[in-house]
């Protein structure tokens, strides 16, 4: 893209000499919003043209210096300075029009004998763009790629520590650890596992980083708590939650269960979405033994 650009500005500047037309390629989307829609504000012409505002201070600038534009002029309603051609410009922008008519169909004839319409392509790529950035992609491509390296097995004996440790690292970092949490974290095979429950662990490349536990709860509504799910720091972006979170449904569902409960507190933003990405909902009115819980959540796993 860069080498095809830098040589269709190459001759962009080429094509103004040959019309004898003083001009710089990267003055263009600027002069022509000018002269298309006259005087604009700084902010207008970029957000018309899909530059930063300083790019187009820049431009605006070097093309007054030609002559061919006005800043710092006053609108109709004397509130805001707007940028538009002078007389120079205007008479440039009708030079340039028939210049642009032998480029248009330049390249028509280039359309006409390529393959693939490169302009639709590039209108196509920018909306996709649009929609989910490059960065973005990328992102999800290497989480996809670094979840592979991830494996959900049971809990053991052995993993005890990781278990309290990465549950008492996150809580006593937002919040404080509360004697519910001690029960669970000290003694979890007496508290979760022999009363029914799971406790699931992520490990990547080896290393314990992840936890989450399903506790059987002794509720009419709901017949599991999602809960004491914990991920290393840096562990994170390597889709943990989501692979601790699918493990612990699909345990609740081979265990029969018909709704699942969690608490949780919206100061955890990434957890709450990933609890909605999971399919659970908001629900209210759940007592609790946990002062920081703000927020609760159910999953009905028979929808």
């Amino acid at each position: 893209m860069r080498l095809l650009t830098a040589k269709i500005t190459d001759d962009a500047t080429k094509i103004y000499e040959l019309y004898d037309v003083e001009f710089s390629p990267k003055w263009f989307p600027v002069f022509y919003t000018l002269s298309l829609d006259g005087a604009k504000t700084i902010t207008e012409i970029a957000n018309e043209i899909g530059h930063s505002q300083p790019s187009v201070t820049k431009i605006i600038k070097e093309m007054a210096v030609a002559g061919l534009v006005k800043d710092n002029l006053k609108s109709k309603d004397k509130r805001r300075n707007v940028a538009g051609l002078t007389e120079k410009g205007i008479k440039l922008s009708e030079r340039i029009k028939v210049q642009s008519a032998d480029i248009d169909n330049a390249i028509n004839g280039i359309i006409s004998e390529a393959t693939h319409n490169l302009w639709e392509a590039l209108a196509e790529w920018e909306f996709l763009l649009e929609q989910k950035s490059l960065l973005k992609r990328v992102q999800e491509q290497k989480k996809l790629r670094e979840s592979k390296d991830v494996q959900i097995v049971a809990y053991e004996p052995k993993y005890q520590s990781a278990f309290k440790s990465l549950n008492e690292e996150w809580i006593s970092t937002y919040f404080e650890i509360e004697e519910a949490d001690r029960k669970a974290l000290d003694n979890p095979e007496e508290y979760i596992l022999s009363r029914g429950g799971k406790i699931f662990v992520a490990l990547y490349n080896g290393e314990p980083l992840g936890v989450c536990a399903l506790i059987k709860m002794d509720d009419p509504d709901y017949d599991f708590e999602m809960a004491k799910m914990a991920v290393s720091p840096k562990a994170q972006g390597k889709n943990i939650g989501w692979l601790l979170g699918q493990a612990v449904i699909n345990s609740a569902k081979e265990l029969g269960a018909s709704k699942i409960y969690l608490e949780s507190n919206t100061i955890l933003k990434p957890a709450i979405n990933l609890y909605y990405k999971l399919g659970f909902q908001k629900i209210a009115g759940h007592p609790t033994p946990y002062k920081r819980c703000n927020i609760q959540m159910e999953l009905n796993l028979k929808d």
